[in-house]
């Protein structure tokens, strides 16, 4: 009896429009017709459910940049450190920060590996100071200066700007967001920006070191699809446009170190 009621029910549903769908339910479930009426119209003024968001993965992504460009001061590291490009490029992104310190200052502040420099006879060196110490021999050009890496540097960056980031090993696309979001890279590279041919090696207290006496820095402020630019603390020039290819294939010889620093 219950099926036959229900299946009367449903065609009544179907076929039978407004008070005749209510009144065939009213008398199937012994209800009054009012209560019915009242049941129905509160389902009326129910809302429709809310369309599924798609998952975070398929919405739209924001576009990288292909280009883009940092207005950062550029400061001369000759005549005062012949050899002290890297601690003259710290002293750039602190200016463009609005710290503005003397590259001297910054020079003396800058932790120093004090192993003097053994010669072999045939005028190799056979034992020194590691860069990732601190900076090896004398940047002032007094006597031999060689430089220092990112390991050594950091901790001064940091003193400094306290949201300084070591991104050493990034691939280059990081460095471009950097630039894109208005932070400059103090990136290792080579002087005169060519591939480097001329490797060195001596013992240290920490282990031997390969190293090459063209080994340079200089502040990355911008990018496009096939250039970068640099401001160089060697020739005191400014937005110095380089061939992207090569200027990653050297930084990748020189180990992929970069400098920076995140939002405050």
């Amino acid at each position: 009896m219950k099926v036959t009621f229900g299946f009367f029910l449903i065609l009544g549903l179907l076929f039978s429009g407004g008070f005749m769908s209510v009144m065939l339910y009213a008398k199937i479930s012994g209800q009054d017709v009012q209560t019915v009426m009242a049941m129905d119209a509160k389902l009326e003024k129910q809302p429709p459910p809310e369309p599924e968001q798609p998952p975070a993965a398929e919405q739209v992504q924001e576009q990288p940049k292909t280009k883009a460009m940092i207005d950062a001061p550029v400061i001369a590291q000759k005549p005062e450190l012949p050899s002290g490009c890297e601690i003259t490029s710290i002293a750039m992104m602190l200016h463009y920060k609005g710290i503005k310190l003397d590259k001297m200052q910054l020079y003396d502040e800058m932790p120093k590996d004090p192993t003097p420099i053994v010669w072999n006879k045939d005028g190799t060196i056979a034992s020194w100071g590691h860069p990732n110490i601190g900076y090896v021999g004398d940047g002032t050009g007094k006597s031999k200066g060689f430089g220092i890496y990112h390991k050594a540097l950091f901790p001064l960056l940091k003193s400094y700007i306290p949201s300084a980031v070591d991104i050493t090993g990034e691939s280059f696309d990081v460095y471009e967001k950097q630039i894109a979001n208005g932070r400059p890279v103090v990136v290792w590279t080579t002087i005169g920006f060519t591939m480097p041919t001329r490797w060195s090696e001596w013992n240290t207290s920490i282990g031997p070191i390969r190293a090459t006496f063209s080994e340079h820095a200089v502040l990355m402020v911008g990018y496009d699809e096939t250039s970068v630019y640099v401001n160089d603390p060697w020739t005191g020039s400014k937005n110095v446009r380089l061939d992207k290819k090569l200027f990653i294939d050297i930084w990748e010889a020189m180990g992929k170190q970069g400098l920076s620093y995140m939002a405050d």
